[in-house]
C-alpha cells in the first residue's frame, strides 16, 4: 500500500483511554492517526457527567500513583489533580457490625475485628508482601494461597477484601494471586480520586493527541477490519473503508473478535471466548449534606462491597455537599438489581445514617462491566495476558485493560501497541 492509497498511518478503532492513549503516543512520533468512536463523545467508561454540580464517574474510579498506566499519563504531559484518600479512619463491615479498619499501626491495635493473634497474622501477611516474589504466584489462585498461607478465616476475609478494592475482583478460584497481590502493593503507593472526575484524563489524552495531528471522529461505527490477510484498512457503517498500514483494537475482546468475523478465523476469537469479564454493581449517591463527615470509608469483609466518599478529597461536588460511589463486587450474581440496590443502600445507611433525607441525585447500575477479563492463574497471571500484536494478522494490535503484561489501566497496553507499531522493541522503551 501506497501513501497515496491510504488515509492514515493508523486507525484505532475506540475512543476510551486505551485509543486515546494510543493516538498520543502516535501521533507525537510523526503517525498520521485517525481515531473511529461510535459515541457521540470519547472516553467509554471514564466519562464523568455533570449533573446538579456533582461529577459523576460511571463508578467509582481511582489512579494508582505508582505503576505504568501513571508514568505514561506524566510522559505523555497528562498530570491530573486531585486528592489521597487517608489511610485510617475507615470501617470494616462484618456480619453488619462496623469495626475500625485495620489498615495502619494504630487501627490495627485498636480494632474489634481481630483477635491478638489474627492482628499479628495481619501484620505479617502486609509486611511480606513488600518483599513478595508475586511472579512466582502467577500460576496461583487467590482461593489456593489463602488456603495455604492463612490460617484465620477472618483475616483471610480481611485480605480478600483488600485484593477487590484493588482488582474490582470477587474471583478468588480464578483470580491469579501473583496478579492480585502486585496490584495490592502498588495499591499501597496510594491513589488519585481525581478533581472534575475521570473526564479530566479523557480531556488531557484528546488535547495531547489533537494537538500532535490526530483525527478523531465520533458517531462513527467500524464494521469490520479490512485484511487479505494483513490488515488493509477499516470498513465504516457507512461503506467507507479508512485505509492504513496498522490497525488497533482499543475495545473490549469480544468487539475485537465480531470485527474479525469475516474471513479466516484469528487468534483474537479464542481471546474472546476465554475472557472473563469482571462485574460490579454500582450505587452512585449526590448528597445536599453528609450526616456524618467524619465517616468516608467502609469496606466489606464477609461481603463483597464498597463504600467511599469521594468528595471528600476531591473536587466533585458542589459547596457542603457530598459524592458517595458504593460498590458490590460480582455485579448481579444470580440476584435482582433491586437486591443489590436495597444491599448497597443498606450499607449506605451503617456508614451515613439519615442519608435518604438529603438525596439530591442518585444511579445505580446493576451489572457494569468494570474490567474486560479477569487476570486468571489458568493463563499464567500478567504475563499471560494477550498483545498487544495479534500473531496471526500482520499489522493489527489490540489495546485495552485486558492486554498486556503492565498492570489493569489500559494506558499502559496503550503504550505498548503504540511502540510495536513504530517497530521498537518494548524494552527499548521501558519506563523507569
Amino acid at each position: 500500500m501506497t501513501q497515496t492509497e491510504r488515509e492514515a498511518d493508523v486507525v484505532l478503532v475506540g475512543g476510551g483511554l486505551a485509543g486515546l492513549a494510543a493516538a498520543a503516543c502516535l501521533a507525537r512520533k510523526g503517525q498520521q492517526v485517525v481515531v473511529v468512536e461510535k459515541g457521540d463523545a470519547v472516553g467509554g467508561r471514564a466519562r464523568t457527567r455533570t449533573l446538579d454540580g456533582f461529577s459523576f464517574n460511571l463508578g467509582a474510579h481511582a489512579l494508582y500513583r505508582a505503576g505504568k498506566g501513571a508514568a505514561v499519563l506524566r510522559e505523555l504531559g497528562v498530570e491530573p489533580e486531585g486528592g489521597v484518600p487517608a489511610g485510617e479512619g475507615g470501617f470494616a463491615v462484618r456480619a453488619g457490625v462496623l469495626h475500625t479498619l485495620p489498615i495502619g499501626f494504630v487501627s490495627l491495635l485498636t480494632t474489634g475485628l481481630l483477635r491478638p493473634r489474627e492482628k499479628l497474622e495481619t501484620a505479617r501477611f502486609f509486611a511480606s508482601l513488600r518483599r513478595m516474589d508475586t511472579g512466582r504466584l502467577d500460576t496461583v489462585t487467590l482461593a489456593e494461597w489463602l488456603r495455604a498461607h492463612v490460617s484465620s478465616p477472618v483475616v483471610g476475609e480481611l485480605v480478600a477484601s483488600a485484593v477487590r478494592v484493588s482488582s474490582y475482583s470477587d474471583d478468588l478460584d480464578r483470580m491469579s494471586a501473583g496478579a492480585a497481590f502486585a496490584q495490592l502493593r502498588r495499591a499501597g503507593s496510594g491513589v488519585l480520586y481525581l478533581d472534575g472526575g475521570w473526564q479530566t484524563l479523557v480531556d488531557g489524552l484528546r488535547g495531547v493527541a489533537e494537538a500532535a495531528g490526530a483525527r478523531i471522529l465520533t458517531r462513527r461505527s467500524a464494521v469490520a477490519v479490512a485484511r487479505d490477510p494483513a490488515v488493509r484498512g477499516v470498513r465504516l457503517d457507512d461503506g467507507q473503508t479508512l485505509r492504513a498500514q496498522a490497525v488497533v483494537l482499543c475495545g473490549s475482546p469480544g468487539v475485537a473478535a465480531d470485527l474479525l468475523a469475516d474471513g479466516e478465523p484469528t487468534v483474537v476469537r479464542d481471546w474472546a471466548e476465554e475472557a472473563i469479564p469482571v462485574r460490579a454493581a454500582c450505587l452512585d449517591v449526590a448528597l445536599d449534606r453528609l450526616p456524618r463527615p467524619e465517616r468516608t470509608f467502609a469496606l466489606g469483609i464477609d461481603a463483597p462491597l464498597y463504600a467511599s466518599v469521594h468528595s471528600a478529597v476531591a473536587r466533585l461536588a458542589p459547596e457542603g455537599g457530598a459524592l458517595i460511589h458504593l460498590l458490590r463486587y460480582g455485579g448481579l450474581g444470580g440476584e435482582s438489581g433491586a437486591h443489590r440496590e436495597q444491599e448497597l443502600a443498606a450499607l449506605l445507611d451503617a456508614l451515613q445514617p439519615g442519608w435518604r433525607g438529603h438525596v439530591v441525585r442518585q444511579r445505580f447500575v446493576p451489572d457494569l462491566v468494570v474490567t474486560s477479563a479477569l487476570v486468571t492463574a489458568e493463563k499464567g497471571g500478567l504475563a499471560g495476558r494477550p498483545g498487544p500484536a495479534v500473531p496471526d494478522v500482520p499489522g493489527l494490535y489490540v489495546a485495552g485493560d485486558w492486554v498486556g503484561p503492565d498492570g489493569m489501566l489500559a494506558v499502559a497496553s496503550a503504550r505498548h501497541a503504540a511502540f510495536a507499531i513504530l517497530d521498537s522493541t518494548a524494552d527499548a522503551y521501558e519506563l523507569g
